[in-house]
This record gives C-alpha cells, structure tokens and sequence, in this order.
C-alpha cells in the first residue's frame, strides 16, 4: 500500500471528511483555510493538480473527466484506509499473533467490547 506525504494526507482528509468531489482550485482553497493559521503560505494550483495526479497514481483518488475543471473524489474511505493499513503492517510482522496480543493489550474498554461484537459472528460462523 502507498504511504501519503504530508500534503497528500491533507488532501485527503478535506476528501474523507466531505465525501464528495472537489476541483483542484476548491481543494486549494481549502487547504488555505485549513492550515491559514499555521503560518504556511497558500498554495499554487498546479502544486494542487500535482499532488492530485500522485493520488490518482496511487489509487487514492479517481478524477471525472468528463466535466472542466476536472473533479476529484476518494476512492475508499478512510476507515477503509486505516484498516488496510493495519492489516498490511500485520502482515509484515513475523509473529501476526504477538503482533495481535500486544495491539488487544493496548485498546481501551469500550474497544474490547467493539472487537468482541465485530468477532462474535466468526465465531459462529
């Protein structure tokens, strides 16, 4: 699975946290917005349009074609995201099951019990 550069992963939060598609100057925009505060200067659309075209290369992002300007949008979501990045990292561990005993010795109570509802169907199954 790719890995997402900075900038990368602020573009694509805007696109999970929206669910919809977004032209690379909307994007733009929104970054400015988004990191205003922290001093970093706006910017360039084709630093934007850049950034995007690494996504689409990556699978992150798909572009319709078919309207101008061109319209991004997220191919999965972020829960989606997240879990095939756990699943890839505990594929890359020699031991799954250590791997898997230190990450349950590590979660809160409320998600033991999530982890226990979301289990119980294999267990019967």
């Amino acid at each position: 699975m790719a890995t997402l550069g900075d900038l990368e992963r602020s573009v694509m939060d805007i696109l999970w946290d929206q669910d919809s598609a977004f032209s690379a100057n909307e994007l733009r925009d929104r970054l400015v917005v988004t990191h205003g505060a922290s001093g970093r200067r706006a910017l360039a659309t084709t630093t934007v349009l850049t950034v995007l075209t690494r996504l689409e290369n990556k699978g992150f992002v798909s572009r319709t074609r078919e309207s101008r300007p061109h319209l991004y949008r997220a191919v999965t979501s972020r829960a989606e995201h997240t879990a095939e990045l756990m699943h890839e990292v505990l594929g890359s561990s020699p031991d799954r099951d250590a791997a898997l005993a230190r990450f349950v010795g590590q979660v809160t109570p409320h998600e033991a019990e999530t982890l226990r509802k979301l289990l119980a169907p294999r267990q019967h199954g």
